[in-house]
């Protein structure tokens, strides 16, 4: 190698040896900012700010139903495919009531035979493949989707990252108490 050019590129490492130098030593006095998990945990106030991974919003009249009608808009606009929704099949009929169904058909009369419940069978969410991009909330025509506070999400493998919602839904709602309890509260908060 020519030695002025040698000469050169000796400068320019030592040049940038110091810059990195002077960024170091520019915030190794400062306050750490970095919190220690067991020892110390987050503010709660930061808390209600962060957008964790996807849960379901409650219905008002049933907390451990969701708001979910099984439209599956959340499915086809999800981009990474992580949500897997089934929608609830419709009340098998007996055989008598199949029957009279087909008898008053026969007779010309209009029948209503029952329809599928609207809220879905199963909801399936795999985080590990979620980019938290938010299109799914946004796809959702009633409001049934928002992001989590939980911050302390932890596994040990892939599965550990594969919720099922529906039953998210109903343990936080167990966890919460009966309905009686929280409807005063909410009966005070709008007063």
């Amino acid at each position: 190698m020519n030695p002025i050019k040698k000469f050169f590129q000796t400068i320019a490492d030592l040049w940038s040896l110091i810059v990195g130098l002077q960024i170091t030593g520019k915030y190794f006095c400062q306050r750490q900012v970095t919190v220690h998990y067991p020892r110390k945990e987050i503010d709660p106030e930061i808390n209600k700010t962060y957008r964790g991974h996807i849960e379901l919003v409650a219905s008002p009249k049933d907390p451990t139903k969701p708001k979910c009608i099984s439209c599956l808009m959340c499915v086809s606009a999800c981009p990474s495919g992580c949500i897997t929704v089934v929608k609830s099949k419709p009340p098998k009929l007996s055989p008598e009531e199949e029957q009279a169904i087909k008898d008053a058909e026969a007779r010309g009369e209009k029948v209503k035979k029952p329809s599928a419940p609207k809220e879905p069978a199963q909801w399936k969410y795999d985080f590990s493949l979620c980019s938290l991009c938010g299109t799914c909330i946004e796809a959702c025509a009633v409001d049934s989707i928002q992001f989590s506070n939980e911050l302390y999400v932890v596994g040990t493998s892939r599965n550990d990252f594969k919720y099922d919602l529906l039953a998210r839904l109903k343990s936080q709602a167990e966890k919460r108490g009966p309905v009686a309890e929280s409807k005063p509260e909410a009966e005070t908060k709008e007063a």
